[in-house]
């Protein structure tokens, strides 16, 4: 099979696009926020968990941590116990006081509204920080990957690459930079709905016609 030109990838992604948007008009973040610092937390939180267990810790987490001051200097045993059941709690934990510390003292109080602000932080990489931007401030600086957008990308022949960074970099190329944080959003929301890891429903797929992977897993 030729290799596909980049022309005919980006006109694929533009179908693909327009048929998601129409399918999910109102995608975007699962992970529940009033604020940006509150979206930093639950993202930071995402790692290595469903946006489902982040929700379900935050709800008491948020109501009982409420400014950057109080998770900076919240006991490190007492932040774990809130939020261990998402794992790697200790981790996270050391990384949420630190970054909310760096903000106090950093960044004037306010979470950063750049790319390279944001990956200064501990626990913030290039996944997180274009979840806070795209979501938090309607900046896009990159597209979010998650294992969702990373599977679709392979099976849509959007991108053969392995790593996150590269997926991101080969979507960019394709995607209006305008779209990029809704584009993410559009296949997450479409990997959960349809293009499952397990059973994707090719049949039952609107964009089947425009995979090259349909039928085939």
């Amino acid at each position: 099979m030729p290799k596909e030109s980049r022309d005919n990838l980006k006109l694929r992604a533009a179908k693909i696009t327009k048929a998601l948007m129409k399918k999910y008009p109102n995608a975007r973040t699962a992970l529940r926020h009033i604020n940006p610092l509150e979206l930093l937390i639950a993202t930071i939180l995402s790692a290595q968990c469903t946006d489902k267990r982040v929700n379900s810790v935050t709800k008491d987490l948020f109501a009982k941590y409420k400014t950057l001051h109080h998770y900076a200097n919240a006991p490190q045993a007492a932040l774990e116990e809130k939020i261990r059941s998402t794992g790697f709690f200790r981790n996270k934990a050391r990384n949420i006081r630190a970054a909310c510390a760096i903000i106090i003292s950093d960044f004037g109080g306010s979470v950063p509204k750049t790319m390279d602000q944001l990956l200064s932080l501990p626990g913030v990489a290039r996944k997180t920080a274009n979840v806070v931007l795209g979501n938090a401030f309607g900046r896009n600086e990159g597209i979010a990957v998650d294992t969702h957008v990373k599977r679709l990308s392979g099976r849509l022949a959007l991108s053969k690459e392995k790593t996150p960074e590269k997926i991101e970099r080969d979507l960019m190329e394709l995607v209006p930079q305008e779209q990029w944080a809704t584009f993410s959003h559009l296949l997450i929301f479409h990997g959960r709905a349809c293009c499952t890891a397990r059973k994707p429903n090719c049949p039952g797929c609107l964009i089947n016609k425009l995979c090259p992977s349909a039928f085939k897993a």
